[in-house]
């Protein structure tokens, strides 16, 4: 890819260093699995064996437990994010659900919990699963019907989860559960739930628009310890929360790791396809094009970096520096991606291609961690208090 230009904040000299490792491993090691991702059985594991040596999923866990920092590095993240997306959807799913499924564990756990599992997913050995989403609970989180029953020193869980990334490949689950029905938010508890547990299953997967692992987790009289509760019994919503808060930044960075892959593709083809006797680059509706997806990009990424910066320098929540991130850098690289593909005109549908692939990749993104629709809404109400 082409070297990117600055983005006008200040990253640490390992940030620098980071984006170049994780380039070099994208060009030499992943771009070949990510050429067969859709049709090898064994990508996932090539793609997670490949990560875990190359120390970027310690990224993902605070130092005391193998990880870099006290606590996660933002921007490491969404460097590490903008680089992964741009070569293979898969690699950015393996590494971000590291984090995103184990981030209850980390701030809710208890120190036999944190001991047990985050050393083993910084190295990988353990695959991590963020089990919050519902057939009729989505955006709803408060509508969780998924049960929680105290038993002794134990807690009952039933329900289906859906829409769970990582499922039937998941070493553990964090598990969102009520157990006051009548209660809403207030009743939702965080649980982890280990994937081989009796009464947790896996009876389904989903195909998505793009190659995703994912699908239904059911419990059924699934039996856990009571010191399996993640924060405080009640609390759920709350950890919920602060796990979408933490990681919303990173999605925006994945959005505009795939956009900045289209404008690169878009360019280079341009600049050799020749129509009427010229190269397309010499139109000007083609240059008035490329400016856009450019401009557009960088605003994406600026306000990406912005929102993992304030998170560095020590704010606890960054809900509306996140949303704002999420919701116009996911938007902005649909529209980047979708132009860079027109560009490409029939090339550009073809099963296999690099548009084609990212056109696929990127849609989801306006979806999960909180739609672009309920991204406005935050906006607006973090605006509202001030």
């Amino acid at each position: 890819m082409r070297q990117r230009p600055p983005i006008g904040i200040q990253l640490e000299p390992e940030h620098v260093e980071l984006e170049r490792t994780v380039a070099d491993l994208c060009s030499t090691v992943l771009s070949s699995i990510a050429a067969h991702e859709e049709t090898d059985p064994e990508a996932f594991d090539k793609i997670r064996k490949a990560l875990a040596a190359s120390g970027l999923l310690s990224y993902m866990v605070p130092s005391p437990y193998g990880g870099r920092r006290d606590r996660l590095d933002t921007r490491a993240i969404a460097i590490i994010r903008e680089e992964l997306a741009g070569t293979s959807g898969l690699a950015d799913l393996i590494f971000v659900m590291q984090g995103l499924g184990s981030y209850a564990l980390q701030i809710g756990g208890s120190e036999e919990m944190r001991a047990l599992w985050l050393p083993r997913v910084a190295s990988g050995e353990a695959i991590a699963a963020m089990a919050l989403t519902e057939e009729f609970a989505g955006s709803d989180v408060a509508a969780i019907a998924t049960t929680a029953r105290a038993d002794g020193d134990s807690y009952v869980l039933d329900g289906e989860k859906w829409f769970i990334s990582n499922a039937g490949r998941a070493d553990f689950y964090c598990v969102y559960a009520t157990v006051d029905p009548e209660a809403g938010r207030s009743g939702i508890t965080a649980f982890l739930v280990e994937a081989a547990t009796e009464g947790c299953s896996v009876p389904r997967l989903m195909e998505t628009l793009a190659p995703h692992p994912l699908g239904v987790v059911r419990l059924e009289n699934c039996r856990v310890p009571a010191s399996s509760v993640l924060g405080e019994p009640g609390g759920g919503f709350s950890v919920a929360m602060r796990t979408l808060d933490m990681f919303r930044t990173s999605v925006g960075a994945a959005a505009a790791g795939m956009a900045r892959r289209a404008l690169d593709e878009a360019i280079a083809f341009v600049k050799h396809r020749k129509q009427f006797g010229q190269p397309l680059s010499e139109f000007q509706l083609t240059q008035a094009a490329i400016a856009e997806m450019a401009v557009e990009l960088e605003a994406a990424r600026l306000l990406v970096y912005r929102a993992a910066t304030v998170k560095d320098g020590g704010a606890d929540r960054v809900t509306l520096e996140a949303s704002m991130a999420k919701l116009y850098a996911t938007e902005a690289a649909q529209r980047i991606i979708d132009r860079a593909l027109q560009l490409h005109g029939g090339r550009g549908l073809l099963h296999g291609s690099i548009t084609e692939r990212l056109y696929r990749d990127v849609r989801a993104l306006r979806i999960y961690e909180g739609t672009s629709e309920i991204q406005k809404l935050v906006i607006a109400s973090q605006l509202f208090k001030n």
